[in-house]
This record gives structure tokens, sequence and C-alpha cells, in this order.
């Protein structure tokens, strides 16, 4: 692995989705890098600091949401000279995004007053009222076709469908929620999953049409749904409660095929890898040492050691007495293959568990020193890359799991993406920010990688 110097940041870092280019908000200048390089290709200036950043689709625009200013910009990359200013006036923006087509933006308004699509090839605008929420309850198809948006009006939650040739009127239909936390097209088209607030469990899954398919609930009265995500090719609907269990939904029976509990106790299957991380001494061999390697700088190093079933999983009791307990699945994702799901409890934020859904157990269990602040998938392949606030970079495959040091002083990661394809990382610090390099995974060899560049 190869780590890049370090450049300035002051919020978002974003590839392309074509890989080619990385976008970087620098207080009120968005810098457009060469992805390989890393040499700055366009430089634009915003009005303001600069709040959100996302690519348009097709790679060729971008947008910057100035928060502070209500304001959105919009930027070509091929054409310098073109720009856009979306103003909601008085409304406020308190959130934008691309449509599929990368010809239109959405914003939504302060206080959630409407939901507004404008066009960047004519002065069209079309107005969609009372969303539910600023950033979610918005869901478009795969194939670009068709938005679902979730709006609320008479203390009742309704989805309304959209068709993004137009943008004319689908339908739109109450849904049987009490308080709609969000909604996601399945990868199919065919489905569209609905969860309710923490306050009930409660999934739904409708078809296009309204018909309510099925209704999920593990059980009552008790803090429900956290997280809910789609398995990559659609058959499972993954869904994280607070009781501290990952269900995985059947797309056809739309039942439970799998439940994956979090113990404090993991006595197995047996083939479960257990990597704990650990912190040691340098070993310095003083035959060959030199005058310039002088160990007195007391240096350490981590690495992971293979730990012997049963382990105990460090836990934490949250506090009865405070609302928003870190108890739960709060983070639940899925291999670009579908194959494995990642979670952490977040009542034991130092573990980061690796189910293989072919088998249905637990594959490997990563016990780290300090609580994971980002945890990503390699989009092409089976492996993960995650940091926890240290110099320490750590990343898993089916094969085996590595630390590996990063080389950058007081350099320390919170917060990591992968390029699209897969072939390099973007590591954040507070103020500042570095890529990787990562080699494919025929080549990666965690038995050795992670010895080899610390």
């Amino acid at each position: 692995m190869e780590f890049s110097d370090t450049y300035k940041h002051s919020g978002p870092c974003t590839f392309s989705p074509d890989s080619r280019f990385l976008a970087v908000a620098v207080d009120s200048r968005l810098v457009i890098r060469d992805v390989v390089s890393l040499k700055v290709v366009q430089l634009y200036s915003c009005v303001d600091k600069i709040s959100h950043v996302e690519w348009a689709p097709d790679s060729e625009y971008l947008l910057c949401a100035i928060h502070k200013r209500s304001m959105v910009q919009a930027w070509s990359v091929s054409q310098p000279d073109w720009t856009c200013k979306i103003d909601e006036g008085s409304a406020g923006i308190t959130h934008a995004r691309w449509s599929p087509d990368s010809r239109h933006i959405l914003t939504t308004s302060e206080f959630q007053l409407r939901l507004t699509v404008w066009s960047l090839v004519s002065t069209a605008c079309v107005h969609v009222p009372w969303p539910k929420h600023s950033s979610r309850g918005v869901s478009f198809t795969r194939d670009g076709k068709f938005v679902a948006i979730a709006t609320r009006r008479d203390c009742k939650d309704y989805m309304n469908l959209l068709s993004c040739q137009g943008w004319e009127a689908m339908g739109t239909f109450a849904v049987d929620t009490s308080d709609l936390a969000d909604l996601e097209w399945s990868p199919t088209d065919s489905t569209i999953a609905v969860w309710d607030s923490p306050l009930e469990y409660k999934v739904l899954v409708y078809s296009p049409d309204g018909r309510c398919l099925f209704k999920y609930s593990a059980y009552d009265n008790a803090l429900g749904v956290k997280v809910v995500m789609w398995s990559p090719c659609g058959q499972f609907l993954g869904v994280g409660s607070y009781d501290q269990v990952v269900r995985a939904l059947n797309h056809l029976t739309w039942k439970p095929v799998a439940e994956f509990s979090h113990p404090v106790g993991v006595k197995g299957p047996m083939t479960t890898v257990v990597f704990k991380e650990i912190e040691e001494a340098w070993q310095v061999d003083m035959h060959t040492l030199s005058f310039a390697d002088s160990p007195s700088d007391n240096r350490r190093r981590v690495r992971y050691n293979v730990a012997d079933l049963p382990v105990t999983v460090p836990s934490q009791k949250p506090p009865p007495d405070k609302p928003n307990p870190k108890q739960g699945i709060g983070l639940l994702a899925w291999s670009a293959d579908g194959q494995y799901i990642c979670t952490r409890n977040d009542n034991m934020p130092t573990a980061l568990w690796i189910w293989d859904v072919s088998h249905l157990e637990l594959a490997a269990l990563l016990l780290q020193k300090d609580p994971i602040r980002s945890v990503a998938w390699d989009p092409i392949h089976p492996r993960i890359a995650l940091c926890t606030g240290t110099s320490q970079l750590y990343m898993w495959t089916p094969a085996g799991a590595c630390c590996v040091h990063i080389p950058l002083p007081q350099f320390v990661v919170s917060e990591i993406k992968w390029n699209p394809d897969g072939t390099s990382l973007v590591l954040k610090d507070k103020e500042a920010f570095c890529c990787t390099f990562v080699p494919v995974i025929s080549e990666f060899d965690p038995d050795t990688e992670g010895d080899e560049l610390k």
C-alpha cells in the first residue's frame, strides 16, 4: 500500500462515480483533483463555506450545498465557465441531491415546506409539498425512471410516486406508519420498503400501486427499528434494531431467514475467527541496528492476534435516564457480492461483527482497542476497511485481517471512503486528508501486508 501526501479539507471529500476525480471542499473553494496523481484539475469558488458536495451520476456535474446561505451552486468539470445557482429565497434550502439523469437537482426547503425539482436544461421546476424529511424519505429506482417521496399532511404519512421523465405524479397513497423514518426501493425496482420511527417496531413492504404486501414486527412495547438496508441482489432485507439483533427478511415470504444476535460472550461457531488488536513494543535486532535507528523513541506497533473461543466482547450499559441510548445495531452494511454483512452494536463500540449470509453464521469478529469510527466495504471485492480515530488503518478479507500504520506525522483517521472502482481510499483527519492505493484482492496478503508497512 502506498500513501499520498496530506492535503487540506474543511468538509466533504467524495470520489466521482467514474472513479477519475476527487472533489474536496476547502472552506468556500471546491477543489477537483485527479485520483491517480492528485493534481488539481479544476478550482471553483462558492459564495460561502461548502456544507455538502455531491457528484452527478454521469460525473459531468457536481453540486455544492451552502446551508449558511440557503443556496446551491452547480459546476461542470469539462466546461469550467458553466455554472448554475439555485436560491429558494425566504424558503431556504436544507438539502440538495441529484436525479439519476444528472440534469435535475432536488432541493428541500426549511421546515420541510416543499421539495423542488430544478431542471438544468430549462427554467421549469416542479414542487412537491410537505416532504417528510430533509435528507431522508426520497428513493429512486435503479433504472432511474421513478422516485418515491415520503410526505406528511394532516398528521398522516403518505408516499408520492413521480415519473422522472416529466416529473408527473404517478400516484399518492397513505402508508401505515405512525412516524415514517425512511423508505427505499428494492434493487429489483419491484417493491418499496418503509419503516417506522424507533418508538414502534414496524417494517412494511409496498408495491408501486400502493398495496401493502407485508407488515413485519419482531416485538412490541420497546424501542424498535434502528437501521434497514437491502442486500445488493434484493433477495434480503436486513433490519437492525434496539434489541441488538439483525434480522434478514426473505423477499418471497418476508419472514426472517436468519437472526444474528450480538452476545457479550461469543462461544461459536468454531469456524469463527476472532481478531483482537494488541499493542506491543518493537523488537529491535541490536546487531543490525545503525546509529540512525536508535530505539530511544520507544516506538510501539499494533497488530492483530487471533484469539481463541470463547471470548468476551467489551460492552457498555447505556444510562436509563438519558434519551437516544447507545444501544442496538447502529451500523449494518452488505458486501458488494451480498455474501457478508458487517454490523456494529452501539453498546459494543469496539467490536465489528462480520456475518456469512450463505452459511448463516458469524465469519469473523474484530475486537479493536478504540471505538470504531468508520467502516466501508470495498465496492468491488469482499473487503472491509475501518478506522478508530488513530494512525492505523485496519482491513479484513475472508483470507484474514491486518493493521496498517499510516506513515504520516500527526495524522489520525476519523473517516474513510472507497473509490468506486475499489483501487484507492480517501482517509480523513480533522483538517487534512490523504489517499492510499490498495492492491487488488488477489495481491492482498493479510499475513504479510501489515508487517511490511508498519
